[in-house]
């Protein structure tokens, strides 16, 4: 399943920050340079989701605040059902 995520760097705390629409927010402490940010996000998710970090992965927007990540392991229901207890 994928997920459209506005990504917010340098912020004060890392944690999924609720959604707009159908893009979910997610703010992480790392910089967005070398990767950093990007692996925080999948970290973020992952911990969130209660799965392996491996099982979440940026597939689109590497350079950009605005990504699609590739959740495998969980269906489209799960994964909404697992988020909506954060919102």
């Amino acid at each position: 399943m994928r997920l459209r995520v506005k990504v917010v760097p340098k912020s004060s705390k890392s944690l999924v920050a609720g959604s707009v629409g159908d893009v979910l927010k997610v703010c992480v402490t790392a910089p967005p340079e070398g990767g950093k940010a990007n692996a925080e996000v999948e970290s973020v998710l992952s911990q969130v989701l209660g799965i392996p970090t491996g099982w979440v992965h940026v597939i689109a927007g590497k350079t950009s605040s605005r990504k699609v990540i590739e959740v495998t392991g969980l269906d489209e229901a799960e994964v909404h059902r697992r988020l909506g207890r954060i919102s």
